[in-house]
């Protein structure tokens, strides 16, 4: 009985063998009629038994799948291409452990053409703005190919473009991972005849300087891009609201990147969006040592300052940036206005002090102050009007307002006259 069940288990599996041998070919047939699918259903009719064929018939079959799904992923369908690049990967794994390398170039070939089918898709979609779907292609190529990090790269930064911040967050953090860098060598020549400089390969420049038809050869390094892949980071993290992490990155890359002050302006902004005025400015003072020539970072410390009613903060920063930018229509109107809230915020005393003497006294005291104030608030306008000649406009519009409340009717229609009311 033994011996009888041994033939017959054999007799199965050469029977076997031969049903998945038929099929193979009739999927072969199939695909050079061009019929895709055909090969495809074929396929499917011997999926579950494959796996224990032989290695040479593994190979085949795998090889043959990949073909019939890559024919129909040309036609559109996406999900096709996925199964073509896992069935050239699964010849390649195959028969590298087998040492029998039948269809292993050919199944690379197939996988470049996938990966390079998937890049091209992905810069149509970004033609037509759709970033989410070009990402996902990209994605897939570095899949293909993990050499090539600069399709992570971009797959982030279309996903950042679509909106699609876990997946462009899943592939920044691939990207920490793996080391990105992204910064890239270029090879520079003066063309002697142009007077050009002029960007190519290395052995080329090289060929050319010797040739002497170049000269003045030089390597230039583009800039890491570490800093700004965790400054994307968290910016993702703060438009996810998940700002304890965003700040957890922005200290990151700062540590990385002490002297980058735009890593240090976004975090600032950070909290500044999660009203901690205080550690704003900190931040936005801390800045400024790195960039004390900076007339916007100067600007924003006042702003601040004059919201938390730090007035002399304030018109401190105002001076500094119109030191650095005497045009700085923008400080030089928050400058006058610091003046002018602080003679308003007088009113209210003014407001409660009875008709006693005492109180006329104090009256006439905190109006002359206020007065001052409003006066000092439009020299500074007056001054500006004649030293910048740009936005008049907003210039002479806070001015009748100011000698309106302070009642001021002579300057008052001049400012008008000026405006053309």
């Amino acid at each position: 009985m033994k011996t009888k069940f041994l033939i017959f288990a054999a007799l199965c599996f050469s029977t076997m063998g031969l049903a998945q041998k038929s099929e193979i070919k009739a999927a072969e047939k199939a695909l050079k009629g061009g019929d895709a699918m055909a090969a495809k259903t074929a396929l499917e009719s011997v999926a579950g038994s494959i796996d224990a064929a032989d290695v040479k018939l593994q190979g085949q079959y795998y090889f043959v799948k990949g073909q019939a799904n890559a024919a129909l992923a040309k036609k559109g369908d996406a999900a096709a291409t996925d199964e073509a690049a896992a069935a050239f990967q699964k010849v390649v794994a195959i028969e590298d452990k087998s040492g029998k390398k039948k269809y292993t170039q050919q199944a690379q070939e197939g996988l470049t053409s996938i990966k390079n089918d998937l890049i091209n898709g992905a810069v149509s979609d970004e033609k037509e703005k759709k970033f989410k779907e070009g990402a996902q292609k990209l994605y897939k190529g570095y899949q293909l190919s993990p050499t090539d990090t600069l399709y992570l790269y971009y797959a982030a930064n279309y996903a950042v473009n679509g909106g699609d911040y876990e997946d462009a967050l899943k592939y920044y953090n691939e990207l920490q991972e793996v080391g990105y860098d992204g910064s890239t060598m270029e090879y520079k020549a003066t063309n002697i005849e142009s007077g050009e400089v002029e960007t190519m390969g290395k052995t080329q420049r090289d060929l050319m300087v010797s040739a002497g038809t170049h000269k003045d050869p030089k390597d230039d390094k583009s800039p890491s891009k570490k800093a700004e892949i965790v400054k994307n980071i968290a910016l993702i993290y703060q438009q996810l609201g998940q700002n304890e992490k965003a700040i957890e990155a922005y200290k990151s890359a700062r540590a990385s990147n002490p002297n980058d002050v735009n890593l240090l302006l976004n975090e600032a902004n950070l909290y500044f969006k999660m009203d901690d005025k205080d550690k704003f400015k900190e931040l936005m003072a801390e800045a400024t040592k790195m960039a004390p020539d900076n007339p916007d970072l100067h600007y924003n410390i006042g702003v601040v300052s004059m919201e938390q009613g730090n007035l002399e903060e304030a018109r401190a920063a105002y001076t500094k940036a119109l030191e650095i930018n005497p045009q700085y229509t923008n400080a030089t109107l928050n400058l006058s206005t610091s003046y002018v809230n602080e003679g308003n915020s007088l009113i209210d005393e003014m407001n409660t002090l009875g008709t006693s003497r005492k109180d006329s006294a104090r009256y006439e005291e905190l109006k002359q102050m206020k007065d001052d104030l409003f006066a000092k608030g439009a020299d500074i306008l007056e001054s500006a009007l004649k030293n910048s000649p740009e936005n008049q406009e907003s210039l002479l519009s806070q001015l009748k307002n100011i000698y309106g409340a302070m009642g001021d009717n002579e300057n008052f229609m001049r400012v008008k006259k000026l405006l053309g009311e």
